[in-house]
């Protein structure tokens, strides 16, 4: 059984600004395997947020071929990619991204909606999915009823209510202190010790350092790939 959860084949992806094309990946070929737990490094203007979104098939590459266990996502049309995003992959955004009005329990649950789960089936994950980051006690809080890093607590378990096949976590830390952003990182090193292959794209070597490989990108095209030094 093939071992790789996401391959890529010379990516391309080129934009036009006016009358001037910009290449913003040059041809990326990379393999990351499933139960990894990844870094995705690189300067502003490098491609990482065009590679991050092109991985979570927020967008499709202009050239090239994308396998996501096993699915070539590079040639599904936006129906296709929005049924493979709910099921296959759990986004963490630097924003937190949950509905103000919600209680954490409904925005943890929202995604099960999409996937067809009955009421009592989503109400019961999602209390499991909270009980899992810690926050079994604030359950019926609303988002403004909570810390920035207990927030953010409630964005993992919504991205691990479906068993993703990746957890994709985009500057995780962005808007947390130091302490809370350690905090989170070792939440996620316990995400990815059960088994889940977890992709973190930062710009901050310190929280890079806490995955096991680092990518690193520049210029639209991979300038390193190394395993993380313990």
């Amino acid at each position: 059984m093939d071992s790789s959860v996401i391959s890529l084949e010379q990516i391309k992806r080129y934009f036009k600004i006016g009358d001037v094309e910009v290449q913003a990946l040059r041809g990326i070929d990379l393999t990351i395997n499933r139960g990894e737990y990844v870094a995705l490094m690189g300067p502003s203007g490098s491609g990482k947020s065009t590679l991050m979104n092109i991985l979570g098939c927020l967008d499709t590459p202009s050239k090239g071929k994308y396998f996501l266990n096993g699915t070539n996502v590079s040639e599904l049309d936006d129906d296709e990619l929005a049924t493979i995003r709910n099921k296959e992959i759990g986004f963490v955004f630097q924003t937190f991204n949950l509905l103000s009005r919600s209680t954490a329990l409904d925005n943890v649950a929202l995604p099960l909606v999409y996937a067809g789960f009955k009421k009592s089936e989503r109400i019961q994950m999602a209390e499991n999915a909270l009980a899992s980051v810690g926050l079994a006690d604030r359950m019926h809080h609303k988002p403004n009823e909570l810390s920035g890093g207990q927030r953010q607590r409630v964005a993992i378990a919504r991205a691990l209510i479906n068993t993703p096949s990746i957890i994709l976590a985009d500057e995780p830390t962005g808007n947390l202190d130091t302490k809370t952003s350690y905090e989170i990182m070792e939440l996620m090193e316990e995400i990815h010790k059960k088994g889940n292959t977890v992709i973190v794209v930062t710009h901050e070597e310190d929280i890079a350092k806490r995955a096991k490989r680092i990518i690193r990108l520049r210029d639209g095209v991979v300038e390193g790939d190394t395993n993380s030094i313990e």
